[in-house]
């Protein structure tokens, strides 16, 4: 086993633009968040609002158009489902939007503003109750948390952002990089590794996943870390043969700590679709996914399709990610969520 262990002085602080000394240039991997250290800083809500504006723009056209100077009838409702659902907010989430505007409406004029108001409340009212925090418990060291996902979802990035928030917080991070067929993935994580000065486990290029995961844990119990985070490699939901490999990094992680891993969280790529549905229908049942992080909202207009997969599973969702940078991956919030989608100002 290849134990990659990096703590070089004022890396972190780099990380987070803290100090007047460039970054090492280690590769390309990093430039996108060396770039967003670099630029002015601008708030959550900005970074949200600003992420999800091909999606609302595509709402707020459609809802316009709709309910200009125009009476509320069985059409206009009709037409405003049609628009929810092809921002894949998902048929029954949609209908009840469609039902709320209507209500007490008909042969009524209504703005065009009053609908999107209408549309962020009913959708709070889905993302409210999965809009919820990892929490790691104080008796559970380390708090394993497994990692998984498609190809180019955005898992190894993912990673690395998380990891620099628990350093951040004062938790000891260890890294596995459980993703062995990509000798890209690997380095990338040891680059992530080095700045924040997280202890990378790693092996060749090749090596058996499921014996990283075992010797992954029983390093961070030795070394006394608080989180071990473990990549993977992105798997089609659709190939039986990688869907059970994962099964076997879950099972052998168990041999090590029953409990194991903690927290198995499935990376979405917001841009994807209605195929994130199939994926976290199967990536559920392989490997017990217990939350969610949707990456790449800012590279769609049909970020709805997160309020679809809320209605569906209820599923927590953890963060949500609208860029490249490491401030770019937030904590999910369910009224900022709803209120920016639906292209409404922050405290109207």
């Amino acid at each position: 086993m290849n134990d990659e262990t990096a703590s070089k002085p004022g890396l972190f602080g780099r990380l987070f633009g803290r100090s007047a000394s460039p970054a090492p240039q280690t590769g390309p991997e990093q430039a996108p968040a060396e770039q967003a250290a670099a630029a002015p800083k601008r708030s959550w809500w900005q970074r949200l609002r600003e992420g999800l504006s091909r999606s609302s723009s595509a709402l707020s056209q459609g809802i316009t158009d709709i309910f200009t100077k125009r009476k509320l009838d069985s059409e206009a409702l009709e037409d405003l489902e049609d628009i929810l659902i092809q921002a894949d907010l998902g048929v029954a989430t949609a209908s009840r939007i469609a039902e709320a505007v209507g209500k007490g409406r008909y042969e009524k004029e209504i703005s065009p503003g009053e609908v999107k108001t209408i549309l962020a409340d009913e959708i709070e009212k889905v993302l409210a109750p999965v809009a919820r925090p990892i929490e790691l418990p104080a008796g559970t060291k380390p708090f394993v948390i497994l990692v998984v996902g498609v190809n180019g979802s955005g898992k190894t990035t993912t990673i690395g952002k998380l990891s620099a928030k628990f350093s951040a917080e004062g938790k000891k991070v260890m890294l596995a990089a459980g993703d062995t067929f990509r000798a890209a993935a690997i380095e990338q994580l040891q680059i992530w590794g080095s700045r924040i000065g997280a202890q990378v486990i790693a092996r060749e290029q090749g090596a058996d996943a499921a014996g990283l995961g075992f010797d992954a844990i029983e390093s961070a119990r030795n070394a006394g870390a608080d989180v071990l985070i473990m990549d993977t490699a992105g798997r089609l939901q659709n190939r039986t043969e990688l869907m059970e490999e994962l099964a076997k990094i879950v099972r052998v992680m168990k041999k090590v700590d029953p409990e194991a891993p903690h927290a198995v969280l499935l990376v979405l790529d917001a841009t994807v679709g209605q195929n994130a549905l199939s994926q976290t229908e199967i990536f559920a049942r392989t490997a017990g996914v217990t939350g969610l992080v949707m990456t790449k909202l800012d590279g769609t207009a049909r970020g709805g399709i997160l309020v679809a997969i809320a209605e569906k599973f209820a599923l927590p969702v953890h963060f949500i990610g609208v860029g490249e940078g490491v401030d770019d991956l937030e904590p999910f919030a369910a009224r900022d969520f709803a209120r920016a989608i639906a292209g409404l100002d922050e405290n109207t």
